[in-house]
């Protein structure tokens, strides 16, 4: 068992960054690929990006160029790095752990999940 632990969000204007960490408590994150996942009020819970064991990445289309996912084993953490934010990518944001090979691109893909973490972006 992991229990997945997210931290970082907060309010930022439009074209900001901000960065969101992921880390665990039980077993060490290097045992899993991860994913990063949101969701706005009202909207369903959408896939953001992911990266597996070995640091290979995937993200959305409405994410790829601004976002960048990266792991420091040593550290036992997941980052998200948000850049040129929009007022869209206002929702709470989810890290997610998968046991199984391979990247996740879907909810059911992932097995353990974070709290959330609220990312609110101003226009």
């Amino acid at each position: 068992q992991v229990q997945v632990i997210e931290s970082g969000g907060g309010l930022v204007q439009a074209g900001g960054s901000l960065r969101l960490s992921c880390t665990s408590a039980g077993r060490a994150l290097s045992r899993y690929a991860m994913g990063w996942f949101r969701q706005a009020p009202e909207k369903e819970r959408e896939f953001v990006g992911a990266i597996n064991r070995s640091g290979s990445t995937y993200y959305a289309d409405s994410v790829k160029g601004r976002f960048t996912i990266s792991r420091d084993n040593g550290k036992n953490t997941v980052t998200l790095q948000m850049t040129s934010l929009k007022p869209e990518d206002t929702a709470v944001y989810y890290c997610a752990a998968r046991a199984g090979a391979g990247l996740g691109y879907g909810r059911t893909d992932y097995d353990y999940w974070g709290q959330g973490t609220q990312v609110t972006v101003s226009s």
